[in-house]
Parts: structure tokens; C-alpha cells; sequence
């Protein structure tokens, strides 16, 4: 039995037990040889009477390490007509946080509806240390649940979630990374159309851009991470550094940076591309109508003070959702994340909600006018990204303010790169008292606390924690995160327990 029996200096594994927080509570009325078959029982739904017809197909669309960077969220070097016209006829959330800006943290709450605190994907499965969902979800991932209700399901593209051979996908290609052929895709998703076209299907259509790219070198080393401008001939007309400004939450202005955002951009606008080409096909084959689509990136772009890290452009990306019969076109200010998707699915083909999901079904805020009482704050977190460092933060938002918890802040190092990204150690050569030296410094070496006003200071560069003008706000998020914490069933406030879950996913264990 997993975890049965382990034992740490004659104690309760705090690992088996906090990694365990539904059953925690009740560790006396269940032995533990039924632990997986309750934790099982609570998340595996019912289903609910509906005839095929009644129940919309679901397209689940990502981009990988996409930003807001869309003409329809205001930039203004994006050019994204295809996305644009997706929002124009669906909801568009302004801020919208996925769970935790690592790719495989991410996407694992989009397929169980919990943080990756409650799942157990803490950082990349690639890694090579053990970072995957609880074997007691297997049941409970969403293709899987989707299957037993009598949906087909579809993947293209990266899945990137351990363990991978326990997802149910009855359609799955294999071009997983690096692949930019978006013809090659959108051909892969028309052969998946064309099978069984009466019964439901769900696809998840993953476009690998704007990810960066390395390459095998002849010597079998690895180039250094790019990001390329063109792919099999697309996009046909190139942003070029002469298009593009610095990153305004990097602070850094170099050639070389000028190179990887017009790049970045590029890849971008092959996302476009891959989204209007997918819409046709809908269209096409008369689903354009009858499919759930919601759109959004896994997290913000490989750039030093983006991906990896819980400022804004890490943690927020665009979320459009299209529910047909249900969703009011418009632009929404409620607080929405990656948490929201898979109640969100559930609710669309009718199966009934778990209590114990971390989100909530978008449903009753996709009207226009609605109503519906919504949550006031949001929450987003991160834990690992490869193997090391261990760096676990929680952040969490009024749509106003942001406070960041760092766990071990003042107690050890965070991670100042990401994917090649020189910009900490191009922020050196600044002055001290730059406040983009200042920032980047802040993200690799955090106090425990971070405070910004996002309205006065959306790039994050000057932290007001402890400034007695903002006591009140303070207060006040550090009192809803307790909170959110203790509803979550969030075990990293332990030490015990953040130096078991060191120690098992340790290097070489």
C-alpha cells in the first residue's frame, strides 16, 4: 500500500499524511488500506442523466509560456486577429492566474482541479525526481472522468503530466516537444474530428509556442535557448527588434533581448495562426456551435521575472472561455484562474461538482450582468520548477493589491533564470539603487513579504510591505491567504513537512 508503513524517526510520515489532506481529517474512522479508495470516492463524480446531443464537446486550447501579449489584451506589438475574434464572441477575463508558472504544475490542476500543493505535481516531470499527480487521483483526472461519462478523448501536443501513461486518451500523437508545425497539428485534430463524429469529444489542442527552443548539436550538446522566428514558413511577415520594446518588468534594454522578444513575438503570432486555423475547422465540420472552448496560456513567457516566478507576468495569462447557450460576449473584471477550468468542464457536460475541488464553475459569471457572488481575491503559488531550488511562495490578489509569501524568504536563495534568460546578470551592471536592479535582486534573494500596489505599480518594482500606509491592505490579504490556506488543506507552512517533501524529491533518490 502506498506510504503504508513509512515512518520518519518513529513518527507519522507528516508526507503521507499532509499529501493526504481529505483524509487527514478522518485518519481514525478509515484504515489505511482504504485511503486510496475513499480519497477516490470523493473526487470521482456522478454522473448525471444527459443525452449525447444535450452535452457540448470541449476544446481546451494552450499556449505554452503565453503571456497577455495579445492585440485583444491591449499590446501593442501583438497582432492576433484569430484570438481577437475568439474573444469578440466569448468572455474575456481580464486577470486570470494559472496555479503555478511552471509548465507540469500548471497543467496538471487543469487536468484534477487542485493546486499543485493538493495534487502533488510540485515541479517539472521532467525533472527526474518523482514530481507527478497522487496515484489516489488516477480516477479523477479529467480525461479519465470525461471517458467513464462517455466522452471521447483527444490530445495534441505536450502532455507533460506524470504519470503520463495513466491519462485515458484514446486519441494521442506524439510530437510532443519542440513541435511548431501547426499544419502537421490542426491535420492531427481533423483525423481526430473524423472518428466516431456522433459521439461527445473532448480535445486538448496544445501549441508548443512560445516556448523556447534548443537544439542537439552534432558533439550530442545542446544549443543555447532561442526562440525562433519562423517555423515550416510561418509567420510570413516578422517582427524585428526594430518593432519591439524592452519588457517593462525586466528593466533591461540590450540587443540581445531585443532578439528573443522579437522572437517571442513571432512565435506569438504563430499561435494566432494555429487558433484561426482550428476555428475553421470547427466551422467546417458544424461544431463551431455545440464546443466549449476556452483558451489560455500555462503561464507567462521565459523571461527572467516571468515564467517561474509569482509576479504578474508569470502568474497572469489570457483566459477567453466560449460557452454556447450560456456565455454573454464581453470583457469581465472577476478574478478567474486555471483552477476554474476543470469544474468549469464538468459543469458543461454535466457531471456533478466534488465538494472538495479548489475551483469553481465559471458558469454563473459568464453572463454579462451577473449577479452571482464570485470570490474576491485570488491565489496562485510555486514550489519547484526542475529539481532545484526548493522555493515555495504563495501570492495572492484583490485585482488591486498583491502580497507575496515567501516560505523560506530570508532563509535561502530562489532561482534568478529562467530558460537561458540573462537579464539578472545584466540588471548587475545597473546601480545599486536601480529599481530594476533592485527587482531582479528581490526575485532572487526575497524578504518574506511583498506588497504592490498593481494599479500604481504594475511592473512590481517597489515592494510596500510594512508601510504603514498600506497596514490595513496588508492585513487584510495575509488574513484571506490563512484562509485560503486552511480551505486548500496548503501543508507547506510545515517545515517538517517542506524537508520530507526535500528530501523525496531529492537528486539521485
Amino acid at each position: 500500500m502506498l506510504y503504508q508503513n513509512e515512518k520518519i524517526a518513529g513518527r507519522v510520515n507528516l508526507l503521507i499524511v499532509r499529501e493526504q489532506p481529505y483524509l487527514m481529517k478522518n485518519l481514525k474512522l478509515f484504515p489505511a488500506f482504504l485511503f486510496p479508495l475513499f480519497a477516490t470516492a470523493l473526487l470521482v463524480s456522478t454522473i448525471q442523466s444527459s443525452s449525447a446531443s444535450e452535452r457540448p464537446n470541449v476544446l481546451l486550447i494552450t499556449a505554452d509560456d503565453l503571456g497577455i501579449q495579445l492585440s485583444c489584451y491591449g499590446d501593442p506589438i501583438a497582432n492576433t486577429p484569430h484570438i481577437d475574434a475568439l474573444a469578440a464572441r466569448s468572455v474575456r477575463f481580464k486577470t486570470a492566474y494559472v496555479s503555478q508558472a511552471s509548465c507540469s504544475p500548471s497543467r496538471s490542476t487543469m487536468f484534477t482541479g487542485l493546486y499543485p500543493h493538493g495534487n502533488g505535481h510540485y515541479g517539472l516531470a521532467n525533472a527526474n525526481v518523482g514530481f507527478r499527480v497522487h496515484e489516489w487521483l488516477i480516477d479523477a483526472l479529467l480525461p479519465n472522468v470525461l471517458k467513464r461519462a462517455g466522452y471521447r478523448t483527444g490530445i495534441i501536443g505536450k502532455l507533460h503530466v506524470d504519470p503520463e501513461e495513466r491519462f485515458q486518451f484514446d486519441f494521442r500523437t506524439n510530437e510532443g516537444f519542440g513541435a511548431r508545425d501547426i499544419r502537421k497539428q490542426i491535420q492531427f485534430a481533423r483525423d481526430y474530428l473524423n472518428t466516431d463524429p456522433e459521439d461527445p469529444w473532448f480535445l486538448m489542442f496544445n501549441v508548443f509556442d512560445p516556448h523556447v527552443q534548443r537544439n542537439r548539436l552534432p558533439d550530442g550538446s545542446r544549443s543555447p535557448q532561442y526562440l525562433p522566428d519562423q517555423a515550416h514558413g510561418l509567420p510570413e511577415a516578422l517582427v524585428t527588434v526594430d518593432d519591439v520594446d524592452p519588457w517593462s518588468w525586466q528593466g533591461i534594454d540590450t540587443p540581445e533581448q531585443r532578439v528573443k522578444i522579437a522572437g517571442y513575438y513571432n512565435c506569438v503570432h504563430r499561435v494566432d495562426i494555429a487558433v484561426g486555423m482550428l476555428m475553421e475547422l470547427l466551422e467546417e465540420k458544424g461544431y463551431d456551435e455545440n464546443t466549449l472552448i476556452i483558451f489560455l496560456g500555462d503561464h507567462g513567457p521565459p523571461f527572467t521575472r516571468g515564467k517561474t516566478s509569482c509576479y504578474e507576468a508569470g502568474l497572469r495569462v489570457p483566459f477567453i472561455a466560449y460557452w454556447p447557450g450560456v456565455s454573454q460576449p464581453h470583457v469581465s473584471e472577476r478574478l478567474v484562474g486555471s483552477i476554474d477550468i476543470y469544474p468549469t468542464i464538468l459543469d458543461a457536460v454535466g457531471i456533478d461538482q466534488p465538494a472538495n475541488l479548489h475551483g469553481q464553475s465559471l458558469k454563473p459569471v459568464l453572463q454579462e450582468n451577473s449577479g452571482a457572488n464570485w470570490r474576491g481575491t485570488l491565489v496562485a503559488e510555486f514550489h519547484y520548477h526542475g529539481a532545484n531550488p526548493f522555493f515555495p511562495r504563495r501570492a495572492i490578489t484583490d485585482g488591486r493589491y498583491k502580497l507575496i509569501y515567501n516560505m523560506l524568504g530570508g532563509q535561502s536563495r530562489a532561482s534568478n533564470m529562467v530558460d537561458g534568460d540573462q537579464a539578472w546578470s545584466l540588471a548587475q551592471e545597473l546601480p545599486a539603487n536601480h529599481p530594476a536592479r533592485q527587482a531582479m535582486d528581490r526575485l532572487a534573494n526575497p524578504p518574506k513579504w511583498e506588497l504592490y500596489d498593481l494599479k500604481e505599480d504594475p511592473v512590481e518594482f517597489h515592494n510596500r510591505a510594512g508601510e504603514s500606509s498600506l497596514s490595513e491592505v496588508e492585513s487584510r490579504l495575509k488574513t484571506a491567504l490563512a484562509e485560503w490556506q486552511s480551505k486548500t488543506d496548503d501543508p507547506f507552512d510545515d517545515a517538517e513537512f517542506r524537508r520530507q517533501v526535500q528530501e523525496k524529491h531529492r537528486v539521485g533518490n
